[in-house]
């Protein structure tokens, strides 16, 4: 094949493990995805946590909203059973605990392979602005702000919300910025980018319906990395238009459909 594009799990991997959950992270690092995408909001304490829902009713069993909770009420709920793949089994803690995104960079140091990360700042939120700065000095401390070519970690981060990735070009101006698109908006379809975002992050169903949109932003200089791709028409759809990066919840799949497995 002679594009290969950057395999990336979403939310770990979700199909086959609780999404946002360690286990599903390691599963992935062990079927040789190129690196794994999360969530972060913060908790009413302050902490970075990777949840994707404003709500946890669907992730586990608690009830309200993430923000709304201290870390120690979150790390007291179950975020695993819920899911079908997941095991029965109280001896594996990784796949029923909250994760922090400290606890993830941490991980992925220490995986001992390279691994991209692709961070994604949930809006809105009560916190505003706030989510962006905690997650740029965290990332400072870990020294994964200013990207450099031999880090272990190779950062990206993403948002929905262009005032988010201004934001983040104020702050971190040296991170790599993915603009996340599940609609066009105005002036985007030309192949334009707010607040200096290298990379066009549309859903899979969104170049599907706008044909003309990848090749925009493609002939615009843009890199373009999609979601959420599961299906086998999907991943041929994407592989026709040359992307650089699929995000997927089946990266084994992918990376079998690919013949890098």
């Amino acid at each position: 094949m002679d594009h290969t594009p950057l395999v990336i799990a979403h939310r770990g991997g979700a199909d086959a493990l609780p999404e946002h959950t360690l286990g599903a992270y390691r599963r992935a690092l062990d079927e040789g995805a190129d690196g794994v995408e999360c969530d972060v909001r913060l908790t009413r304490d302050g902490h970075l946590v990777c949840v994707h829902d404003s709500r946890l009713d669907r992730t586990s069993n608690g009830r309200g909203r993430v923000s709304a909770k201290t870390l120690a009420e979150l790390d007291g709920l179950d975020f695993g059973s819920w899911h079908p793949g997941c095991p029965a089994d109280e001896e594996l803690p990784d796949l029923f605990r909250l994760l922090t995104l400290e606890h993830l960079l941490d991980t992925l140091l220490h995986s001992g392979r390279r691994v991209r990360l692709l961070i994604e700042t949930k809006h809105p939120t009560r916190h505003g602005a706030e989510v962006e700065r905690r997650l740029v000095a965290m990332l400072r401390r870990f020294g994964l702000d200013e990207p450099k070519p031999g880090d272990p970690v190779q950062v990206t981060v993403m948002s929905f919300s262009a005032i988010a990735l201004r934001r983040l070009r104020a702050w971190a101006p040296r991170l790599p910025r993915v603009y996340l698109m599940e609609f066009v908006p105005p002036g985007v379809g030309r192949g334009h980018l707010p607040f200096g975002a290298r990379t066009a992050g549309p859903g899979v169903e969104l170049i599907r319906a706008k044909p003309g949109l990848l090749p925009a932003f493609q002939a615009a200089g843009h890199a373009a990395y999609v979601w959420t791709v599961n299906e086998p028409e999907d991943l041929e759809l994407v592989m026709r238009h040359r992307v650089d990066a699929v995000i997927t919840d089946r990266p084994r799949f992918v990376l079998e459909q690919l013949e890098r497995v």
